[in-house]
């Protein structure tokens, strides 16, 4: 069945990066489009970005200019390069698996969904 573990969360200081990774079984990974999207304390979950199957990239103006999402089709892994990180990115990261190659931009064209590696930005 389809599985999708994130990990590379932690505390991290303003200003500051971290990699997230997603492994993921269970499907063709380079056949499918994959997503990040978070979820703060207190809020509904947000699409923070996608990539193709075919690796083009789509980010949240949020977080555009700052994550760098990219994939490894041999490797089964897709990741989100966090960098200049800021307080109102802390939040539970999820990842997630589009429907089809060209599909995730929005929430409902995900069908498969990781458990979370929480981020907190905190000095």
């Amino acid at each position: 069945q389809v599985q999708l573990v994130e990990s590379g969360g932690g505390l991290a200081q303003p200003g500051g990066s971290l990699r997230l990774s997603c492994a993921a079984s269970g499907f063709t990974f380079s056949n499918f489009a994959m997503t990040w999207t978070r979820q703060a304390p207190g809020k509904g979950l947000e699409w923070v970005s996608t990539i193709y199957s075919d690796g083009s990239t789509y980010y949240a103006d949020s977080v555009k200019g700052r994550f760098t999402i990219s994939r490894d089709n041999a490797e089964n892994t897709l990741y989100l390069e966090m960098n200049s990180l800021k307080p109102e990115d802390t939040a539970l990261y999820l990842c997630a698996k589009g429907k089809t190659r060209i599909t995730g931009t929005r929430l409902f064209e995900n069908d498969y969904w990781g458990q979370g590696t929480q981020v907190t930005v905190s000095s």
